[in-house]
């Protein structure tokens, strides 16, 4: 019997309580007001600064921090509230830090709450399960309420079981992290060869005809919106990211190469299908019409050049984005048919290698971390005493005398 079964047997033989997070923990939001930046001072950090918090390059001034009431300490958890829910980092240092409304932060009520162990309870799969369960998913991006963290039920053992899952969890993703790093540096160089081959292949040579997109394509937006999508349709459903949606419904049933019109993914090129899909209204679908150009070679030139491109052209308002005109007039280089097939076999090949999550360096990576997650979940596992402290609908009665001392800064 190892030290943990040791422990559970001693300290909760009958199963643990398991707590409404807003019983054993505060919770708040950061700024919901965009702040004046400042060449140094207190460093400013938003969802995707979680993985490294005090690498964050945006400052405010030391006077605007101080307006602040509620600043992170040692010990705190932030957590992703936007886009990718449920992602958690601890405060390690004792360093002054702003934080803007995408993060929420937690302050555990350590006699009877680890912070790391909260992190990696809401991590888990039951974690993100009672996290999805009250995610506005029709928002855009998804997001979760500040209240409705609260709400979130999860297991708290004994502190001493608590810091034996930690102490077993922190060797387990130390060892996870190394080897993931190294396999992620092989492939981030091989995406860099890929990227620089790609490159060079697509480079315009002397001779070759140009041409402007919208004299080889149609192109168009659709017209749904991302509150149509529902979980398991029968249909992609490409928006304005690299995640795919489904629907039930399909707009256009063709070969054709998607793009942003707006927003995050503005300029980059993600998606190439053959067959049906709807797509988003302030997305750009590119269908090619001419029998001399294949559909999957401006798939890999849009790749190379598209992004450089748009951000000289794109029209940077309170969301940067595209202009039809910007794409009539993007110039595309024809090669001959021979050539262009060529280019797409090299670009295929390699793509595949660095990107499919079944062969290769990909695969180990994320073999790996499946790996990690499932001892995590199964650490993470306890029968329930049936004790719960306090119920939703208790919760949602007591309206937070809480959210009345917090603050959203």
């Amino acid at each position: 019997m190892n030290r943990l079964e040791e422990l559970t047997q001693k300290l909760c033989p009958n199963g643990v309580e398991f707590r409404i997070l807003k019983t054993c923990c505060e919770i708040y939001d950061g700024t919901h007001t965009t702040p004046k930046y400042t060449d140094r001072g207190v460093k400013f950090v938003s969802v995707e600064n979680i993985n490294d918090l005090f690498n964050s390059t945006k400052y405010i001034s030391v006077s605007d921090f101080e307006k602040y009431k509620i600043k992170p300490q040692i010990n705190d958890v932030m957590m992703t509230r936007i886009g990718s829910i449920g992602v958690c980092t601890v405060i390690d240092k004792d360093e002054p830090l702003a934080f803007y409304v995408s993060l929420a932060l937690l302050r555990p009520d350590t006699t009877v709450l680890d912070s790391r162990y909260l992190k990696y309870a809401i991590e888990s799969v039951k974690g993100r399960k009672e996290l999805r369960k009250r995610t506005l998913i029709n928002a855009v991006p998804i997001k979760i309420n500040k209240a409705d963290i609260g709400k979130i039920k999860i297991p708290v053992p004994p502190l001493e079981v608590q810091y034996e899952i930690v102490q077993i969890l922190d060797k387990f993703s130390e060892l996870t992290a190394e080897l993931t790093a190294e396999l992620t540096a092989e492939l981030t160089a091989r995406r860099k060869q890929y990227e620089y081959y790609r490159d060079k292949l697509l480079t315009v040579s002397n001779g070759i005809s140009i041409v402007k997109l919208s004299d080889i394509a149609d192109i168009s937006t659709g017209s749904s919106n991302t509150n149509e999508a529902v979980e398991n349709g029968l249909y992609p459903f490409f928006v304005r990211s690299q995640e795919v949606l489904k629907k039930n419904e399909y707009e256009y049933d063709e070969t054709a190469i998607i793009t942003a019109g707006d927003g995050v993914g503005v300029g980059k090129v993600f998606h190439y299908i053959e067959g049906k899909y709807a797509l988003h209204q302030r997305a750009y679908r590119i269908h090619i019409n001419s029998s001399e150009i294949y559909p999957r070679y401006i798939f890999h030139y849009m790749r190379s050049a598209f992004l450089p491109y748009i951000s000289k052209n794109m029209f940077n308002g309170s969301v940067s984005s595209i202009r039809r005109p910007m794409l009539n007039e993007f110039p595309v280089p024809v090669p001959s048919l021979n050539v262009q097939k060529k280019i797409i076999f090299v670009l295929d090949n390699f793509e595949q290698i660095c990107n499919d999550l079944n062969i290769g360096l990909p695969a180990e990576i994320e073999a790996r971390q499946k790996q990690y997650e499932y001892y995590r979940d199964l650490l993470l596992t306890f029968a329930e005493t049936g004790n719960t402290i306090l119920t939703d609908r208790q919760t949602d009665r007591q309206t937070d005398r809480q959210t009345d001392r917090q603050t959203d800064r």
